[in-house]
């Protein structure tokens, strides 16, 4: 059949995968809870019909607020099969955020998900005078309804006739969805993205890294564009979607489904591979010596250009610790989709090394999300790129290379603010993403930087400290860094030091190593530290140089605000957090 509007991914999924028996899982008290397509559907029209019968219309705003579970997919089909829009929303954004977005779409009702969340929320709702309805997703608060009683009144209300009509007369051009960018400065950009915006996407990506197969995993947020659409893409491809308990039991729950494919950041890469370099340290002296040789050799793999001696090497290191390392993580990878932010080329060698090949994408919420991906064609793929241009996707640099797209995934605009949405879109219909990049000769994409990251020093040289932040993050020992130097003599970083493989280097040096302000403060540490940013200083001209450096004694983390939900450093919460040290710095 022929998909115009995203809903349409249910009928085409029961027209083409009606012996699937699972569209949809997660895990409840130990036990995987599975959905066919027909319980899928099911749930979603009654939905649609509880919703119905409390005078939802075309063009309400509905928020989602909660965790990855497929109710959350059900949600999301059913108020779009209506004509109504989904908003979802970030579970960890301040009170403060919840209330802007609540008022500015003029919210009528709102889905919840989880205690925590209902006590955040609690004292919000009742200042946003547009909400007619307030339902959480299990019954945990007697003082809100619940999801079941509105399929239930559904289930009692069917509406089929109705639906059908309503359904028939959403157009591809309609407004499918909007979502809220967290944003780092002033209020959160409400991004309409229409059916079509969506659609085309799928279309030009299920082709893209081929060789799909039927099982996927899902731990990324669902409110978040990038992990959005792919959940609508393996739905259009028939595959089982099987979402993560939480980020802790994600290893678990890979070795017990064996997925084909997921999502991911970088940064999840990066503690996997920080892990797996750790695990080594303990092993006898002979075995120490073949495990490091390995991890040397997968660093090295290449897409093409591989020398014999070196396909040789990586076949012998595969039998003797990369299928060992394949069966701790899963061992059934096809293809792993990083996006986000960009991926160190050492690290997407490595994990395409041991056989979990690394496809790089890059996109943002306004372009629906994709602007370019890797892809299984020729040059469609090369580590440290973030690969061609998406099919029906045009690409160029603007001024001071700031990367320009134009396609079917600009959005509509943002949502009651046709201003900003003139500043971002030209009248040749270019969005301007904000970014900084280059091509390489043969056409891939590189991700240079943000454009309003960068700064000048007092000297009047430019400095890009997204470039200085990924170079200086692949050493072991640095998780994340802070560059900072604006109208300054130089450039300075705060450092927050990867603790895990810290505790272990000093527990190898005989360093003590109880609380991490100890830690930091240790001589011996900070001469190590030292010799890391000399090492990585020498990749930087004088400019770019980090001059001066502060170890900071905390781990950042989302859940305090310092990282986005894709694991990049927030600046401006970083630098008014910490303010005083950055005033050192320059003293």
């Amino acid at each position: 059949m022929k998909i115009t509007r995203i809903f349409d991914l249910l009928e085409n999924y029961l027209e083409n995968y009606p012996e699937q028996d699972t569209a949809l899982a997660s895990k409840i008290n130990g036990v995987w809870k599975k959905y066919s397509i027909q319980d899928y559907i099911k749930k979603t029209d009654n939905i649609s019909f509880g919703m119905l019968k409390l005078g939802v219309k075309p063009g309400y705003n509905i928020g989602i607020v909660g965790s990855n579970r497929p109710e959350w997919n059900m949600l999301d089909m059913a108020i779009m099969q209506i004509g109504a829009v989904p908003i979802p929303i970030y579970p960890t954004i301040s009170q403060e955020d919840y209330r802007y977005i609540l008022t500015h779409s003029e919210m009528k009702m709102i889905f919840i998900d989880g205690s925590n969340l209902i006590q955040k929320l609690d004292s919000v709702l009742p200042e946003i005078k547009t909400l007619e309805g307030v339902y959480l997703f299990d019954n945990e608060d007697d003082k809100y309804k619940y999801l079941d009683q509105l399929i239930e009144l559904g289930e009692d209300n069917p509406e089929p006739e109705k639906l059908k009509y309503i359904k028939a007369g959403i157009k591809t051009e309609d407004i499918a969805t909007i979502i809220y960018t967290s944003g780092t400065t002033g209020d959160p950009k409400g991004v309409m993205l229409s059916h079509s915006n969506l659609v085309n996407q799928l279309l030009n990506l299920k082709d893209t890294p081929a060789k799909w197969s039927k099982t996927a995993f899902s731990f990324l947020p669902l409110c978040h564009a990038y992990e959005r659409m792919m959940v609508y893409l393996y739905q259009y491809l028939g595959m089982s979607v099987y979402y993560a308990e939480n980020l802790a039991k994600i290893a678990e729950n890979i070795k017990e489904i064996n997925p084909t494919m997921m999502t991911c950041v970088p940064r999840l890469l990066e503690k996997i591979y920080d892990k797996l370099y750790i695990a080594g340290k303990n092993l006898p002296l002979f075995k120490r010596a073949i495990y490091y040789w390995a991890f040397s050799t997968a660093k090295k793999y290449q897409l093409e250009g591989m020398s014999s001696w070196l396909k040789f090497k990586l076949k012998i290191a595969d039998k003797l610790i990369f299928a060992k390392w394949r069966t701790a993580i899963g061992g059934n990878f096809d293809i792993v989709v990083s996006g986000g932010s960009a991926i160190q080329s050492h690290i997407a060698s490595f994990f395409s090394a041991i056989g979990m090949p690394v496809f790089e994408g890059y996109g943002m919420s306004e372009a629906s999300p994709v602007i370019a991906v890797s892809q299984r064609v020729p040059n469609g793929r090369k580590f440290g790129t973030v690969g061609l241009p998406l099919p029906g996707v045009e690409i160029k640099l603007g001024e001071r290379d700031e990367i320009l797209c134009r396609g079917h995934n600009v959005m509509l605009g943002y949502y009651k603010d046709p201003e900003l949405t003139a500043e971002v879109i030209d009248r040749e219909g270019w969005l301007h993403t904000g970014d900084t990049g280059k091509f390489t000769d043969k056409g891939q994409l590189i991700i240079t930087g943000r454009l309003k990251s960068i700064f000048k020093t007092s000297y009047g040289k430019y400095v890009n400290p997204q470039l200085i932040e990924s170079k200086f993050t692949e050493s072991p020992l640095i998780e994340n860094m802070l560059v900072v130097g604006e109208n300054k003599k130089y450039a300075a970083a705060l450092i927050a030091p990867d603790f895990l493989y810290l505790k272990s280097w000093c527990e190898k040096h005989k360093i003590p190593n109880g609380s991490k302000e100890l830690m930091i403060k240790n001589p011996a540490v900070k001469k190590i530290i030292e010799s890391e940013i000399r090492k990585y200083n020498t990749f930087f001209g004088d400019p770019e140089q980090v001059k001066r450096w502060k170890l900071v004694p905390n781990e950042w983390t989302q859940e305090n605000g310092q990282l986005t939900p894709t694991l990049k450093i927030k600046r401006n919460f970083l630098e008014n957090q910490y303010a005083e040290e950055i005033i050192d710095l320059f003293e």
